[in-house]
């Protein structure tokens, strides 16, 4: 049987008809100036990654220890304000992204990353489980020189511990815009928890991290 995300296949062929309509007129709209920067409160800090569904990285990033909040959204793209149809699309150069506001003195950067690339898969291209696109790319966009070194410090470290069988693809690129989704995608997995996609993806996604990190689970 084949698990898909809903809503997204059941508008698979409203959204070709969109993209055979208006693709290349979407494709060709200018590169927009960046939304404001985030605001982050006092003494927390901000890490913005993709690594396939937000779905799933909002329900498994939300149950640590330190994290205030997550959000899932759309980042890394040329395209102002998109909607979850135009980047499903392919075209607008988003990926399907979480912004996590944390608090550093509980769980740190790197805590982050290790869960980001030992939970999710960072050696498929362009790929997390059963979607495909280029939308579902892994990425760590970084938001200072600090989170850079960082990230690329943890991929050596992650790729020298052989957890994976095949070489990590996950980019590592500077943060340049985030634009939450609509509001029927938040907190989308306890909203949903017998949805086809919530029962077959994300709760074994779910079970397969709480066992990694019970210490820092939140009570």
């Amino acid at each position: 049987m084949l698990l898909t995300k809903q809503p997204r296949r059941d508008f698979l062929y409203g959204l070709l008809v969109a993209v055979l309509a208006g693709g290349c007129a979407m494709a060709m709209r200018a590169p927009s100036a960046p939304p404001a920067p985030v605001k982050v409160p006092a003494g927390k800090e901000v890490a913005t990654f993709a690594a396939g569904c937000f779905w799933s990285m909002e329900a498994i990033f939300k149950q640590l220890k330190g994290v205030v909040s997550v959000e899932p959204g759309y980042a890394g793209g040329r395209v102002a304000h998109p909607s979850y149809e135009e980047v499903e699309s392919g075209m607008t150069g988003h990926a399907e992204s979480v912004q996590i506001v944390f608090d550093p003195k509980v769980i740190s950067y790197g805590d982050l990353l290790r869960v980001l690339l030992t939970v999710r898969d960072p050696t498929t291209l362009n790929q997390q489980g059963p979607d495909v696109g280029p939308q579902y790319r892994s990425v760590i966009f970084y938001h200072n020189e600090a989170q850079h070194r960082m990230a690329q410090e943890m991929i050596r470290k992650i790729t020298a511990e052989r957890l994976w069988p095949h070489p990590i693809v996950t980019t590592v690129t500077p943060f340049t815009n985030f634009y939450r989704a609509e509001d029927y995608h938040l907190d989308y997995y306890r909203r949903h928890p017998d949805q086809e996609y919530c029962r077959f993806v994300i709760a074994p996604e779910i079970a397969n991290f709480r066992a990694k990190f019970k210490s820092k689970l939140k009570n």
